[in-house]
């Protein structure tokens, strides 16, 4: 649920459309709570009907709103929108005006009368509209950014000069307001021939006709000779940086190549146009002041637009936005091709096919290599598998084909539930080299740790972090309660030793003397006989679904306590060291500046950090470098996994999902649900049934 923070008395919006009603952001940026008008009614507390645009659909609420004398909100997705296009990607901006909206030419908007009036647009600002700029020109940030960059092979490289005509959609509401139709089109391809003799002519199509939904007005102009239709997708800054002159009707491409200094011919009535800065076909005379381009921009973009800060789920910054644009084009420039995964089960695909759409489309899943090979592997794409060892031939297919062969993995910090309770995760892991907790070859994290140099910044974060995770109690699964331990010591020393899955792969392939639960408990037992030890069962073993069971009265033999009420956390902050074979636990025992000693490799192992009783392991030979805990920190949980956010469907940041986990968590312990995840077969099958349901009916 995104916050509506600060909004004193909450105030409630009323709207005609159902996709409105469910727009969360729209209700935090506005900081009111949209309610439907149901006939020729409204609830009395409703001080403002809302609409989107111009649209056919918005006639009935603009009349409604004017017969009983209410502001109508003319709501609009920002110039920044989202990575992506289409409903699946919620909008990260909006835009809301009383007076019109920016591309009806026919009238003035707000935006209109703001770049209209006296007012120093740039008052106070100059410094952070120019930093704004400066980024979305050096990241190529558009409305919509998920097309890759120009292609050099799209370019004739014989051209003289290259002149770009951007074509739009048909029935394009901002072509028929801001005075134009379809034969403008074709006049402004004829103009821009004739006045550019020597020059390469290049149309583009808008976005959402390269992605097959819509088509546009130059969709069947004719190549030839001096003409080149570009209908492949492409990011629209990387496609401008590359022309000399620019033709448009009322595309905001027209805008997006003035901010990169082009000179842009206006054949419509855009908001940009009229204020000097272009060259005009049409004219209004109701503006007539000049506005420089960076005064333009800090209107539209600082002052008319309103911004979620996708971290917090509350109002932000542009910047917020363009930090948040960033990390996807990052995460998902690491992979090309299609992500075709193997061997996963329905109910994971299904959790997980959001966070791998990161290639060419949403991603591909198969049973096996035989089928993997049937959809045409090649080098660009990604054969995904999990877990240590790829399905039988998928190693052998990446070889042959070229493509890269990623091993994959829970994250860290997962979720608010067990992972096999089939709950989706909220970070995962992608290694191309081999994967985190097994020892027997490097891993990319094993890399990254061993020769990655971080900044005094970076370090700071994970400091910062690693306060976050301690402060609030954070683990993997989130699901134990911080009840304060009552443990009667008499003084002694307490030792924790944590249970783990004993077929885990990390014990399994890294662990030498002491590979089970009870030899762990009785080296701990052997090296402190005079300890209190206190025994914490794993959750998924005590949840019958993996194995490592330790009765009690084995598990008493060496220890004092068994523990099955108190979190890991609420266990690690009440003792003085925690011996483990590779459990995560220890990691969470080295934020909390434990005494943590090693039976087997773990990740956090021969880094100069924990005690390590395993003598001649083959990564700790590897490892040969002493890491500080910030730069162990940095690595783990900055650098390594991926981490996502379901509600806006992107890749985030670990200070994001640390956040959204600690509520749901919280807000889980207060209605009495945190509890029933980890208890109660007949509740937890009946999830599993549900999540299996929902995997066969979504699939395909």
């Amino acid at each position: 649920m995104l916050q509506r923070d600060g909004c004193g008395s909450l105030m409630f919006i009323g709207v005609f459309s159902n996709g409105i009603l469910r727009n969360q952001v729209a209700e935090c940026l506005l900081r009111s709570s949209f309610v439907r008008v149901t006939g020729s009614r409204a609830r009395p507390d409703v001080d403002r009907i809302a609409g989107w645009g111009c649209k056919q659909n918005t006639r009935r609420a603009v009349r409604f709103a004017s017969e009983r004398g209410l502001p109508f909100l003319r709501l609009e997705d920002g110039f920044l929108r989202s990575y992506g296009v289409g409903s699946g990607c919620p909008q990260l901006s909006l835009i809301v005006d009383e007076q019109g909206i920016y591309y009806d030419g026919t009238q003035e908007s707000a935006l209109e009368s703001l770049l209209q009036s006296d007012r120093d647009v740039l008052l106070g600002i100059q410094v952070e509209v120019a930093r704004a700029r400066s980024l979305i020109r050096e990241h190529g940030l558009s409305k919509y950014n998920h097309a890759p960059g120009l292609s050099a092979d799209l370019l004739r490289q014989s051209d003289v000069a290259r002149v770009l005509v951007v074509d739009q959609t048909e029935g394009d509401v901002s072509v028929s307001l801001g005075g134009a139709s379809a034969w403008t089109f074709r006049s402004m391809l004829d103009v821009a021939r004739r006045e550019n003799p020597g020059a390469t002519i290049y149309v583009k199509t808008h976005p959402e006709v390269s992605a097959g939904a819509k088509r546009g007005y130059l969709s069947d102009a004719a190549e030839d000779d001096r003409t080149v239709l570009l209908r492949q997708a492409v990011n629209p800054i990387d496609l401008v940086r590359h022309m000399d002159r620019v033709y448009v009707v009322s595309s905001t491409m027209g805008f997006e190549a003035l901010l990169l200094g082009k000179p842009v011919t206006v054949f419509g009535l855009p908001w940009y146009a009229g204020w000097g800065e272009t060259d005009d076909r049409q004219i209004c005379r109701r503006r007539s002041r000049r506005r420089s381009v960076d005064e333009l921009f800090a209107a539209a973009y600082f002052h008319y637009t309103r911004y979620l800060d996708p971290s917090t789920h509350r109002p932000g910054t542009i910047f917020d936005v363009i930090d948040w644009l960033v990390l996807q084009k990052r995460v998902h420039g690491r992979y090309r091709g299609r992500m075709i995964c193997v061997g996963l089960r329905r109910w994971k695909a299904a959790n997980l096919k959001p966070l791998l759409s990161l290639g060419q489309g949403p991603a591909l899943f198969v049973r096996n290599a035989r089928r993997a090979a049937a959809v045409g592997v090649g080098p660009d794409d990604s054969l995904v598998c999990w877990g240590r060892e790829p399905p039988k031939g998928v190693a052998e297919l990446a070889a042959a084909s070229g493509a890269r062969l990623v091993r994959m993995e829970d994250g860290f910090v997962r979720s608010v539930g067990l992972g096999s309770d089939m709950i989706p995760p909220q970070s995962l892991v992608l290694d191309e080299t081999g994967l985190y907790f097994d020892p027997t070859r490097p891993s990319d994290l094993e890399n990254l740790l061993n020769r990655h140099a971080w900044s005094a910044d970076d370090l700071r974060r994970a400091e910062s972090v690693r306060q976050f995770i301690v402060t609030h109690g954070i683990t993997k699964y989130n699901l134990e309660p911080r009840t304060p331990v009552s443990w009667q010591s008499g003084g002694r020393p307490v030792v924790l030793v944590p249970g783990q899955v004993e077929d885990d792969a990390s014990i399994r392939f890294g662990c030498t003397d002491v590979r089970t639960n009870l030899a762990l408990l009785r080296a701990a037992r052997e090296t402190h006989p005079d300890a209190f030890i206190v025994y914490k069962p794993h959750p998924d073993v005590a949840s019958g679904n993996r194995q490592g069971v330790v009765s009690e009265a084995q598990a008493l033999a060496y220890a004092d306590h068994v523990e099955t009420r108190c979190s890991v956390i609420s266990c690690i902050e009440a003792c003085d060291a925690v011996h483990t074979m590779t459990s995560l636990t220890g990691f969470d025992a080295l934020l909390r500046h434990k005494k943590v000693v090693t039976y087997g490799q773990p990740f956090y192992a021969g880094w100069g950090l924990t005690e390590d009783r395993v003598a001649g392991g083959a990564a700790f030979a590897r490892r040969r470098r002493r890491l500080s805990l910030a730069e162990l920190v940095a690595g783990t949980l900055l650098d390594y996994p991926l981490y996502w956010d379901p509600l806006l469907k992107g890749y985030t940041t670990c200070e994001a999902v640390l956040s959204r986990l600690v509520e749901e968590r919280d807000r889980r312990a207060r209605d009495g649900t945190l509890e029933r995840l980890n208890r109660g077969w007949w509740a937890r099958n009946q999830r599993k049934f549900h999540a299996i349901w929902r995997a066969w009916r979504t699939a395909g």
